[in-house]
């Protein structure tokens, strides 16, 4: 997530809770389409209130693994990458010009942590927390913090 942490942390905790109800009430886990387009709508009826957050939504579904951008104009993308915040534009140069089909894990670990450490240096405003999750069918692994 990106922008105010406050934000960040209010609407990340109320996405989360609205798929724990999800789940209770229908047996089965939210999709990761359905998740962002929750946290989507949620955040259209705040639309030009603002706001500061943009999130990527990602998980692995019925459907296969899925990753969504959602920000804080309602805005919802789909996409295989994605970055969020004021350093995003130097992490996309990164991934941009380091990224190929056929990677393995550990070189897509470390294209991912050169896309942070680049956003961090470069960009005054950009850093806090990072952490590095690498997401599969049966759950996620901590890759670093």
């Amino acid at each position: 997530m990106s922008g105010s942490a406050a934000d960040c942390q209010y609407w990340e905790r109320l996405l989360a809770k609205e798929c724990r109800l999800y789940k209770l009430r229908n047996k089965q886990r939210i999709s990761v389409s359905a998740a962002s387009k929750l946290l989507c709508n949620m955040m259209l009826g705040y639309r030009g209130m603002g706001l500061s957050m943009g999130s990527m939504i990602v998980g692995w579904d019925n459907k296969g693994p899925g990753l969504y951008y959602v920000d804080d104009n309602a805005t919802r993308l789909s996409g295989r990458m994605f970055s969020t915040g004021c350093g995003s534009s130097y992490a996309y140069g990164v991934m941009d010009s380091g990224y190929r089909e056929d990677m393995t894990v550990e070189e897509a670990y470390e294209l991912g942590r050169r896309g942070i450490t680049h956003a961090t240096h470069r960009d005054a405003y950009s850093g806090g927390v990072v952490n590095l999750y690498h997401m599969q069918e049966d759950g996620w692994i901590k890759v670093c913090k």
